[in-house]
């Protein structure tokens, strides 16, 4: 059995609300083994018989569907990867800690094209700055995501045409932190 942590995109926001014991049953109907959840964003960790993260994505995207009558995009990484993006320093000389900075990482369903990226990059103003890494875009905030002009996700979306979820550095570090420990580093194949 492999553990994965799954993002899913759409829960307890935009008036959808599901339980945590709830979300914990439904990825237990699909026969994942060992589930929890990690605070009430979506963020659901469990294990299955080692298999791509794709068909991983496609299966739990479409049970939440058929169970809760709506899409719910869902991003599948490893603890590996987990811990590997958690460690990752995009922006070494700024402090996500100070001054109301903040660094936010945007989980992707793969690499965007260049050209995607070009125009993505291309909206950095002085208080938000990206990096593109493997499949995460990290976005560093020199300011409150309120205050910024990218603060609406749906425009990272709309540009990369690609649909995203995003949690802040300090869940990732504490999701790796609790369930990443002692891994292999290994990434299983998409």
């Amino acid at each position: 059995m492999q553990r994965y942590i799954a993002l899913l995109r759409a829960i307890n926001v935009g008036g959808h609300t599901v339980k945590m014991d709830a979300l914990r049953a439904l990825f237990e109907e699909m026969g994942f083994q060992n589930v929890a959840t990690f605070i009430a964003s979506g963020n659901v960790i469990f294990e299955s018989p080692a298999a791509g993260t794709r068909a991983l994505e496609a299966q739990i995207e479409r049970h939440l569907k058929e169970a809760l009558g709506y899409e719910v995009a869902t991003f599948v990484r490893t603890p590996g990867e987990l811990a590997a993006i958690a460690a990752y320093r995009p922006f070494p000389d700024d402090d996500p800690d100070a001054d109301g900075n903040a660094l936010y990482v945007a989980f992707l369903p793969e690499t965007p094209a260049e050209e995607a990226q070009a125009k993505l990059l291309a909206l950095q103003t002085p208080t938000d700055a990206f990096h593109f890494h493997e499949r995460e875009l990290y976005w560093f905030l020199r300011t409150k995501l309120s205050e910024s002009s990218l603060f609406s996700g749906s425009v990272l979306e709309k540009t990369l045409r690609a649909p995203m979820t995003m949690r802040n550095i300090t869940t990732i570090r504490k999701l790796a932190e609790k369930y990443a420990a002692a891994i292999d580093w290994e990434v299983t194949p998409r």
